[in-house]
Parts: structure tokens; sequence; C-alpha cells
């Protein structure tokens, strides 16, 4: 139901007092006066705590700096006198036993009069004796049809011409970003180019960076991988390469849903983190990674309200990619005892949000010890697929190191000889295979001379890879993907 569809009805119905979450105090404020001078037939009186009542000739400056008396123009005015109250940042003050006491005095005014109290807050913060009383209605950023009207105005008024395919970027890169800062940005990019162009798209999206760097959860993470470049995973990149245009109108518009996410397990430095980096680059969509650690909080509540924060950021930032590194962390079956239950809520939030979600938000999360996780996470329904990356078979090594030695020795990287290097390297991880060739270079640079294939040699034979470290966890983990329960990310290649 629209916004407005949604207040009009609580209004009508006499609902009490209405909660509006929302950043855009000033839009919303315009389309309730809109709605109310096109639907109802009612005075608005608009408090704020430093100037009190405002826009009322007969009430200007009355309760400033007095929530509690801003409460009072409730009753002294008439009864048969329809009116409504905006009162901002109110929500501030609803803990107080004052404020809190005097609402539930009033509210069996307001259920006789047609009255109705509207608090306007960013924050959602009710206390429990006031949850009965308050209803709360979201107001969502500028919807795709409000940014295109609103770039629309723009081009007509400045007699700007631009092609279809860029104006539709341009909505999409608008997505998520208040209209407020959308007239900002664009004024910003109008004083710069003089125009509407392409450039346009990276301020829009620095902008977005900006709104992710404040939220100290979420971190908007530059990428500039290929899926190309990563070694092996031959499944797991068909399985990409066919889900490249998901989000695009086109399979909108043959009926596709846009796909939900990946978990991807695996040891350390087989390629997970890279490989979510790639899939943003490759589909071009923004990559948010969640930091786990700062998602717990302190304060009882406040993991719950980060998740939240989480969720509504990347939805309204969608389409894009939300990156869970090391998931097993954060929602181990060892970890959430004797945390008040916190861990479990989390969880259930999450799960929720990850089977329901309507957005294009695709979840990449990764996982170096799949037993750990709770059942919940890893059923179907969560993610479209789980695929396990396992340690790359002998083909897949020699292609790991032509990639790493392409870019570190683009010369002469075909002098190397890759089936010996691929035959020493077992058990090593793509990580670890890079990290040997740098290990090679170090050893050639103190000598004074260009690398070689056997300093490489040299220094897989002085490394121990992490898979004969902790050997057990690797027999298990593999013995748990190749029984049938999860997909295998590489496929088995004969080496020749």
């Amino acid at each position: 139901m629209k916004f407005n569809d949604e207040l009009g009805l609580f209004l009508k119905a006499r609902y009490p007092i209405i909660y509006i979450t929302t950043i855009e105090e000033n839009r919303v404020e315009y389309i309730i006066r809109k709605n109310i001078k096109a639907n109802l037939n009612r005075s608005i009186y608009s408090w704020d705590f430093i100037d009190g009542y405002t826009n009322n000739p007969n009430n200007e400056g009355f309760a400033k700096k007095n929530p509690l008396q801003a409460l009072e123009l409730v009753e002294r005015l008439n009864a048969e006198t329809p009116a409504l109250f905006l009162l901002k940042d109110f929500n501030r003050f609803l803990n107080d036993l004052s404020i809190s006491r005097k609402l539930r005095n009033i509210s069996r005014i307001l259920k006789l009069q047609p009255k109705t109290i509207i608090i306007i807050g960013s924050d959602l913060n009710i206390p429990k004796e006031l949850k009965d009383l308050i209803t709360v209605v979201e107001f969502d950023l500028p919807s795709e049809q409000e940014i295109n009207q609103e770039l629309n105005r723009l081009v007509n008024s400045l007699n700007i011409k631009i092609d279809s395919q860029l104006f539709e970027n341009l909505v999409k890169a608008c997505q998520g970003l208040s209209m407020e800062r959308i007239r900002r940005v664009l004024s910003k990019i109008i004083a710069t180019y003089k125009t509407i162009d392409h450039n346009s798209i990276n301020i829009l999206l620095g902008e977005k960076k900006q709104i992710i760097s404040q939220t100290e959860i979420l971190e908007y993470t530059a990428v500039n991988e290929k899926i190309i470049n990563l070694g092996g995973l031959g499944n797991l990149k068909e399985w990409l390469k066919k889900r490249r245009t998901a989000f695009s109108l086109q399979a909108s518009n043959y009926g596709l849903p846009t796909p939900r996410g990946l978990l991807l397990v695996g040891l350390q430095g087989t390629g997970k983190s890279l490989t979510a980096k790639a899939i943003a680059s490759e589909w071009q969509l923004p990559l948010l990674k969640l930091d786990v650690g700062k998602l717990f909080g302190g304060i009882v509540g406040e993991s719950e309200s980060r998740l939240r924060e989480m969720i509504n950021i990347a939805e309204a930032i969608s389409p894009c990619i939300l990156w869970i590194d090391e998931i097993d962390k954060a929602f181990s079956k060892t970890e959430n005892i004797g945390d008040s239950g916190t861990s479990n809520r989390v969880l259930g939030t999450f799960v929720s949000w990850l089977s329901e979600k309507t957005k294009p938000v695709f979840v990449i999360a990764t996982a170096n010890n799949i037993e750990v996780l709770p059942l919940e996470i890893i059923r179907k329904g969560r993610f479209d697929e789980i695929f396990f990356l396992d340690l790359p078979e002998k083909y897949e090594r020699e292609e790991i190191f032509k990639i790493h030695l392409q870019k570190f020795r683009p010369d002469n990287w075909k002098s190397f000889n890759y089936p010996k290097l691929a035959e020493l390297s077992e058990s090593f991880s793509g990580a670890e295979i890079r990290q040997t060739i740098i290990e090679g270079m170090y050893q050639a640079f103190y000598e004074k001379r260009e690398v070689t294939t056997d300093d490489i040699c040299l220094a897989l034979k002085e490394s121990i890879p992490l898979a004969n470290l902790e050997s057990e966890q690797m027999v298990e983990l593999k013995n748990w993907a190749t029984s049938g329960r999860i997909r295998l990310a590489s496929s088995k290649n004969i080496y020749i």
C-alpha cells in the first residue's frame, strides 16, 4: 500500500498517534499537507522543539522548548475542529514519564475527536507502555517513479537531451538517496560539468559511498577484479555467467526472479573473497561489505537495530551485492551461548530477511567451516546455491600461476615452467601460490637478477600450506562436500 493511501486510511479510522520514521522531514511534511488538502478538511499544526508551533498565526511560537505544553494544545482546541499535529523529533521525549503519561491521557480524546498526532523522527524509539497506542508508518526513500519525475523536471528545465540508457542508469544510481541529496548532487553535477552525462554516475555513486561510510557497519568496497582472473572454479563461473544480466529490465520482463545469493565454503585462501569482488565487478553492481564484528553492540537491542539499519540501507541502494565475510564467525552454533539470546534474535531476523526479501540485494556469504553454521542459514531458500571451493587441482594451479605471473611479470611470463610449478604446489591454495611467487621475486631482487622458475620452486619447497597444518579439518570438510550435499565450484577436468 502506498504511503498516501495508508496514511489516509489511518486518519479516517481515527488512529490516535501515528509515528513516521524518515530522514526526509521536509518531504514527508509536504506530502502530508498535499494529501490533507486534497482528501481531508483538517487544520495542520506543526511543532518543533526550537520554534514551537508554526504555520498557524493563532499559535505562532507556542510551546517553545516545551514538549509537554505542545501536547496541551490538543486539549485546548475545540472538540469539533478537525486537526492534525505534526510533532518533529518528538520521539526523543517519549521516554519521559510526564510525556508518556500525557499521551496516554489524551489518547481517549483523540479516539473521540477528529484529531491525530503524527510524530516524525529518524529513529524508531517507542517505550513499552506506548506501543499499543502508536502506529508506525515507514516513509520510504524516493521511488523509481519519483526519481524519474525529478530527473525529467531537471532535464526539461535545463533543456538537456540525454539518451534513454543513460537516463535509466541515472535513475538506478539515484536510488537509495533522499530527494534532498539527489537535488544537491545534481546541482553539483551541473556546476561541475555544465550538463548531465556519464560522468554524473560516478558522482552519484560517490554520494552513496559517503552515506554507507556513515553507518560504521557497512563498507563500500571498490572492485576491479574480473571473473576471468579467477583460476579454476569452472562450475561456479558457469553458474555466474548465466546470471550476469539477471538484474536487467529484460530479465524482469521475461519473468525471472532476481537471484538471492550464494554461500561460498572452503579453506582460507581458496578465493572466496576474491570471487565476491569479481562478481560485483562483472555485474557492475555496488559491493557493500558487512563488518560482522561491529554488528553486535554491547547495549541490549542495539545489535537488532544495527541489523535493521544494514538491511534498510542495502535495500535502499539496491540493486547491489551484500558481502558477509566469514559468516560462520558471526552465527556460530557454539558462540551464541550466554549472550542473553542476542545472537538468536539477530539470526532470526537475518534468516527471515534472506527468505522474504523482495528487493534485488544479492547476498554473498563466505565461510571457512560450514559445520558450525546453524541449519537455518544453510537450508534451501536462504541462498540460491552453496558452493564448495576446494584446493585447486593440478590444471587449476597451473592456471593460477599463469594469472599471477602475467600481472607480476608481463614481459616474460611465458618463460616459466608451469607444469613443474603445478606439480610442486599440491595442497597449496590460490593465495598461497601468489605468496610463493612474491617470495621467489624477493630472492631474485636480492640477488639483482630476474626471477626464474627455480626461485618459485624453492619458495614452494620452503613453504608449508595451511592444508597440511589443518589436514584433519580439511579432510572432514572435503568429505562433507563430496557427499552430495553441496555443489563443487571446480569442474573435475582431466589435466593434460
